[in-house]
């Protein structure tokens, strides 16, 4: 099956392009389902017919085209790192899908989105972020963008400029201090088609897998070191904090709030780039050290700080286990 799979075009064969279209049904069924769409129904989709006609094929394009039209990449994202649908065959009929019709802004971010998705899943078992180069990344895409260069144009160098600018950042306010993914978003939007070019698509496909782990490295880190800095005022008897910096209560009660971290863990794991959770995870951990710091000036000690605690929970067999190991490499969703 190539790139032209459910388009209109002479050399179409017919029974591989009902083929794709019945191998993409269950995810859009399963999908539409999940977040309430509603949709014309496609009886010869539905009921599996092995045989098409040239308008069955043409009612499958509209149907696909229709929830295509309404499914919001957000959604398509959260679906996709939630569910056991998807295969290696699978996300690569979905991107022959998306990169064969004609492209909006919103196909371009779904486009973006599903290369990063798989190669996250197909790239080799174990792969560490220094190994995720541009040839690594072109050779794993190949079954869907082709054969490529394996070196890098220079026209796209400015994307490696914003991959060594994010890995400066220590910590995850840093990191949004870079504005990472709105410089990225710029560059991909100046290239205007030639985004739509394998090298450009590869480029992305790296910038977008790298931000994604390194997000997830430094997200893991701020709430282990909230989560032990919480349980700290905990031992120093604090039993609220004024969170309002971080949109929560005047007393807000800790046990509350090591609850909301449990929960943000999932959270970020789907939805890496939310803009908001993220902000209050960074203004929660500032309202952590601050009271860390006051807890400590007023019982007359030296003052730790959550991140000498989160650094000393990770050393000797007798410290406490953290709610959230920090790997050297945090897995991906769906791998």
């Amino acid at each position: 099956m190539d790139r032209e799979t459910m388009n209109d075009s002479p050399s179409l064969d017919l029974a591989a392009a009902w083929q794709a279209a019945r191998s993409l049904y269950t995810l859009y069924a399963n999908l539409a389902k999940e977040f309430v769409i509603d949709s014309p129904s496609c009886p010869d989709l539905e009921h599996g017919t092995p045989t098409p006609s040239e308008e069955s094929l043409e009612q499958a394009r509209q149907w696909f085209g229709d929830l295509d039209d309404r499914i919001q990449v957000h959604q398509l994202r959260q679906f996709l790192q939630s569910t056991n649908l998807t295969s290696a065959e699978g996300l690569r009929n979905l991107l022959l899908h998306h990169l064969g019709k004609s492209r909006s802004n919103a196909d371009r971010d779904k486009i973006d989105f599903l290369l990063v998705q798989y190669f996250a899943h197909c790239a080799p078992s174990g792969l560490q972020e220094e190994d995720a180069d541009f040839t690594c990344v072109t050779q794993v895409l190949e079954p869907v963008l082709g054969a490529a260069d394996p070196a890098l144009p220079e026209w796209l160098q400015p994307i490696e400029r914003l991959i060594a600018d994010a890995y400066v950042a220590q910590n995850l306010n840093q990191l949004l201090a870079t504005q990472i993914i709105e410089k990225g978003r710029q560059v991909k939007e100046s290239l205007g088609e030639d985004y739509y070019l394998p090298a450009a698509l590869a480029a992305f496909t790296r910038f977008g897998f790298l931000m994604r782990r390194l997000f997830f490295r430094l997200m893991y880190q701020d709430l282990n070191t909230t989560v032990e800095g919480l349980r700290e005022l905990e031992r120093r008897g604090v039993t609220t904090l004024d969170c309002r910096r971080a949109q929560f209560s005047a007393e807000e009660p800790i046990a509350r709030l090591r609850m909301v971290c449990q929960s943000w863990k999932i959270l970020f794991h789907a939805e890496y780039s939310s803009g908001a959770p993220l902000r209050m995870l960074v203004d929660l951990l500032a309202v952590v050290e601050g009271a860390l710091a006051r807890s400590a000036r007023t019982a007359g000690a030296r003052a730790t700080g959550p991140r000498k605690l989160a650094a000393a929970a990770g050393t000797g067999a007798e410290q406490e286990t953290s709610e959230f190991a920090v790997l050297p490499s945090p897995p991906e969703p769906g791998e």
